[in-house]
């Protein structure tokens, strides 16, 4: 059914976001129809104003993570197997009232002095919209919708994005205090495995949430969540994750998490960590484990530091770096990695890895560093704080006896009675072969 012109006129002068307002609009224009199509019309109407129109059945379909419309007006979905396209198209018009519609929405400003806009829609989905000539063609629109239940650890596990024999060893990982990064490329799910593993954290903890925009849903009972936000139009008020990182050091937290680490507030994250500030996390674009250091240093560099500064910084912050990667429909931590201190630098080398489905998971060549710094040991210390004749130590984060130097596993730390060992013990994994006295 289509409405009069002087329903949308009525609308455009002066109804708010009110469905209730537009429903009255609705009956008062077209009384004389029926009750239901001028509930029809209603329902209708309330969508193409108040609502993302054409995108709404999308928007709430329960699989759903991502809605985009491209600038030749196709709309294109992902339900989680990558994205497809769907058969609906908009207009160069429709598509440009409706990107300024939702900025609108999400408290933004689009047109042509601020011709893209990063928001938050009220249901609590990012939105991303894009207007030429910023754009070759029409108008771009990118939706992600958030999960609509938070999974628990546990349930990620039973989902199978990691093997069964690793929760307890996440659940360590939050439990010890150790400061981690989970890199992954966009859409692997590193937003999903941070809020489960930070509500594994102590019902006491204060978490200060530092985000661009809102995304984390933590099942925690003390969240205190901080959100930057852009200038306006006159370039005045904008409040950077900087800022709000210096913020949260105010703010009496236990654990400070920045929920995508991507610009220069990776100098006040790293340099809390170092200052008494344990449990520190967040999630950072990587395509490998390896690459992570590399990546700190670009965003050092953001923030004036030197590839040594960062390095350097990073080396006594982290601890931990988790690596989800995406396969077609299925999200997976496929790697669990330390931050080994070494002479020359930091490294990240891996202590689990797997290569999903029925994969076996293997144990790296810094699992014997990684389960002394999650306490994971079978037997006391040797004398070198390392590896005893029992298994792995606790000490701070020796993994042998002939270690190389603090973070080393050494020679001696490989033998029958040593890592191999701990790790058939502690884990049922077979080693990678990783472990040797060449490690």
């Amino acid at each position: 059914m289509s409405l009069s012109p002087a329903v949308w006129q009525r609308v455009r002068e002066g109804v708010g976001p009110d469905v209730d307002v537009v429903s009255a609009v609705a009956r008062e224009e077209v009384g004389a129809l029926g009750a239901r199509r001028v509930d029809d019309s209603r329902r209708s109407m309330a969508s193409r104003v108040l609502g993302a129109g054409v995108l709404d059945p999308f928007l709430s379909e329960p699989h759903v993570t991502d809605v985009a419309v491209n600038g030749d007006g196709w709309v294109w979905i992902d339900r989680g197997d990558g994205m497809e396209w769907t058969g609906e198209r908009l207009s160069d018009d429709e598509a440009r009232l409706l990107a300024v519609r939702l900025a609108g929405a999400a408290g933004r400003r689009l047109d042509e002095a601020s011709p893209w806009v990063d928001g938050q829609l009220p249901s609590g989905a990012r939105l991303h919209a894009i207007l030429p000539p910023l754009v070759a063609d029409g108008a771009h629109i990118t939706i992600r919708v958030p999960s609509r239940e938070q999974a628990s650890l546990v349930e990620l596990g039973e989902r199978g994005m990691f093997p069964p024999e690793w929760l307890g060893i996440l659940e360590a990982l939050v439990r010890r205090r150790l400061a981690f990064l989970v890199s992954g490329g966009t859409g692997a799910g590193k937003t999903t495995l941070l809020a489960s593993l930070l509500g594994c954290a102590d019902r006491a903890d204060r978490l200060l949430l530092v985000e661009d925009v809102r995304e984390l849903d933590v099942d925690h009972p003390h969240v205190v969540r901080l959100e930057a936000r852009p200038a306006n139009v006159e370039g005045a008020g904008e409040v950077t994750l900087t800022t709000l990182v210096r913020q949260s050091l105010r703010m009496r937290p236990d654990r400070i998490v920045v929920g995508e680490v991507r610009g220069a507030e990776v100098r006040e994250l790293l340099a809390a960590l170092n200052t008494g500030h344990e449990g520190g996390c967040g999630t950072i674009h990587a395509n490998a484990p390896a690459d992570v250091l590399a990546r700190l240093e670009a965003l050092g560099a953001l923030a004036g530091l030197g590839p040594e500064a960062v390095r350097a910084q990073a080396a006594a912050a982290l601890d931990v770096v988790l690596h989800v990667v995406r396969d077609g429909s299925a999200r997976r931590l496929s790697s669990v990695a330390a931050v080994l201190r070494r002479p020359g630098g930091p490294v990240v080398v891996p202590a689990l890895d797997w290569g999903g489905g029925g994969s076996v998971p293997v144990a790296g060549a810094a699992w014997p560093v990684l389960s002394a710094r999650l306490g994971l040991s079978d037997g006391p210390p040797d004398a070198d704080g390392g590896l005893g004749a029992g298994g792995l130590g606790a000490g701070a984060h020796g993994a042998g006896a002939g270690g190389a130097g603090e973070d080393g596993a050494g020679a001696d730390g490989a033998g029958a009675d040593g890592a191999g060992a701990c790790v058939a013990a502690v884990l049922s994994l077979p080693t990678g072969g990783g472990l040797d006295a060449d490690a």
